[in-house]
């Protein structure tokens, strides 16, 4: 095992002035736009409001020096937040000092788990969740989110793990809705919203640039935050029934040390997995986007190395869970950033905000941080994965419907575990039913196709079947059931000829029903031939001795094949 030579080493030699002043500027940008989201996610994942200022400064210094993207932007997400405050929720209340520490926990506990993963190049797990999966996941838990944050807006308590969970306290607390916070909370939202879709009437009756206008959009949050604390202020609104975020500790992260409880380790083992698979997947697919507009690349495994150092840095730093944000991405992306450094200037920014703006922070009403996340996560909800999944993939509709239906009925960690475990069993179903297709020559050509879809030649002496699946102990039987009813309805068969152009792989229970086959088949006086067998098949065929007692012939082509045992075939006109 070998340890990833550090990323920053390939830009930092190139590192200048001009690239410094790119970075400081996309900084400041982000960090005007994090501060507001990191206090909102912490309040979504149940904890105090500068704990999400303290996840995010060192998981941000920690990835611009290992992180492989050149614009990823770590921190605090609301999906991960989500299911931060899910795991924690099941071992301690909300509001206690070991609801802290086990968000700590989450976080060490998934850090460790990517960094292993990234030192073993085990990225490959995060290939478990499908599109179908991740999106159906992404979409219900940004409804469970937005539906929990409305009862803020509306100033009453209840719990957001589950949809009727979120129903019924507002169902049972109807009564108790604040009228002051609903009307900020309303208001935030609706200049939020329309924040959101500014850029183009600025443009045109203001003749501001686009990338300005953009900006000044991603910035709108800061300033509405700002007109409801001022309003909050002014009116007392916080007499009124109004939440408000109250006394933030100022001064850099404390560090932390996440206690060694070993019952509570091992109830948040498999939170922790999860998390970490969709937080590196979240991660990767944003990294992977803006990548590719300028023509960079990521490094997946290493990436699961800067991300899970995040994590365990968030841990010390009285953080919680963090990975890349689709958002503030986007914004370093858009806003100019070259580099890694960016995050290090941010990180630097968040600090400074940590050390000297925390008073100004005390008027803000939790209602209006709660209209930022439902914005926020509003454009991660996309129905129309059912619709297209449903017109081209039954399987993948399945697996999306599942997810969405197990996440709002059960919560994020049940949803997901339901839509992986069906994905699971729908590829073995599906493999266990391989396509196999008879298929013969193509009239003037070499080529052979499906006689069930094409005018081809074929012979009753000779059965080409052609295997578009790898061999396996699911699907070996299937194999043998259809090779004994086509021999039972041609009662002229002489060789049968598998085409294994599409098999990549046969297990050793697969190599036993071949073996069968072809003993049956030289019992009936029918001979089993292989064609075009791809080369890492045949090294493992040959370390058996399968080859040895084959009654038949190993043909380079099936044209071939076809050629050597019915010539009359391939040769008429």
């Amino acid at each position: 095992m070998q340890l990833p030579a550090l990323p920053f080493l390939a830009w930092a030699r190139h590192y200048n002035t001009s690239t410094a002043g790119r970075d400081a500027l996309a900084a400041v940008i982000v960090t005007v736009m994090l501060i507001p989201q990191s206090l909102a996610y912490a309040s979504l994942a149940g904890l105090p409001a500068q704990l999400g200022l303290y996840a995010s400064i060192a998981p941000l210094l920690v990835y611009a020096l290992l992180g492989t993207s050149r614009v990823l932007a770590v921190g605090p997400v609301a999906v991960v937040s989500l299911m931060t405050a899910s795991a924690a929720g099941e071992v301690a209340a909300v509001g206690t000092p070991a609801y802290a520490q086990a968000a700590l926990i989450l976080a060490l506990l998934s850090g460790g788990m990517l960094l292993v993963m990234g030192w073993f190049r085990l990225g490959f797990i995060a290939n478990f969740l499908s599109h179908p999966v991740i999106s159906g996941f992404i979409t219900a838990s940004a409804v469970l989110i937005a539906g929990g944050q409305m009862l803020v807006i509306l100033g009453v308590r209840g719990g957001s793990q589950t949809l009727v969970d979120i129903a019924l306290g507002l169902y049972r607390q109807a009564d108790q809705i604040s009228p002051w916070s609903a009307a900020l909370g309303l208001g935030s939202l609706v200049l939020l919203i329309a924040a959101r879709k500014g850029p183009g009437p600025l443009r045109v009756e203001a003749g501001v640039n686009a990338r300005l206008a953009g900006i000044l959009s991603k910035a709108g949050p800061v300033f509405v935050i700002a007109l409801a604390a001022l309003c909050t202020w002014h009116f007392g609104l916080d007499r009124r029934g109004v939440a408000i975020v109250g006394e933030v500790p100022g001064g850099l992260p404390p560090l932390s040390l996440p206690p060694f409880e070993p019952d509570v380790w091992r109830a948040l083992l498999l939170p922790a997995f999860f998390l970490s698979l969709v937080g590196f997947v979240e991660s990767v697919s944003v990294g992977q986007t803006l990548a590719a507009r300028r023509r960079q690349r990521i490094e997946p495994d290493k990436e699961l190395v800067a991300l899970g150092a995040g994590n365990v840095a968030a841990a010390f730093s009285s953080g919680f869970p963090v990975t890349g944000g689709f958002a503030r991405s986007v914004v370093n992306f858009d806003a100019g950033a070259e580099t890694p450094a960016a995050g290090f200037f941010t990180a630097v920014g968040i600090a400074l905000a940590v050390l000297f703006l925390t008073p100004a922070l005390y008027y803000i009403p939790k209602a209006t941080l709660a209209a930022t996340i439902v914005v926020a996560v509003l454009s991660l909800v996309d129905w129309t994965i059912l619709a297209r999944t449903w017109r081209y993939a039954k399987y993948d509709w399945a697996c999306a419907l599942s997810t969405i239906l197990g996440t709002l009925a059960a919560g994020v960690e049940a949803g997901l575990v339901t839509g992986i475990a069906l994905s699971l069993l729908l590829v073995l179903y599906r493999t266990s039913r391989p396509h196999i297709a008879e298929v013969g020559l193509v009239p003037g050509t070499e080529h052979f196709r499906n006689r069930d879809r094409h005018a081809v030649r074929t012979d009753g002496r000779l059965l080409s079947l052609r295997v578009d699946e790898s061999l396996y102990f699911a699907n070996a039987r299937a194999l043998e059931d259809r090779i004994n009813a086509q021999v039972a309805a041609n009662p002229e068969l002489k060789h049968l000829v598998l085409l294994c152009s599409a098999v990549n792989d046969i297990d050793s229970s697969a190599l036993e029903s071949l073996e069968a086959i072809d003993r049956r088949l030289a019992e009936a006086g029918i001979t089993m031939h292989l064609s075009e067998v791809k080369g890492p098949v045949m090294d493992r065929l040959r370390q058996s001795d399968f080859l040895d007692h084959l009654h038949g012939q190993i043909f380079l082509s099936h044209y071939l094949a076809v050629k050597t045992l019915t010539p009359e075939v391939a040769t008429r006109g």
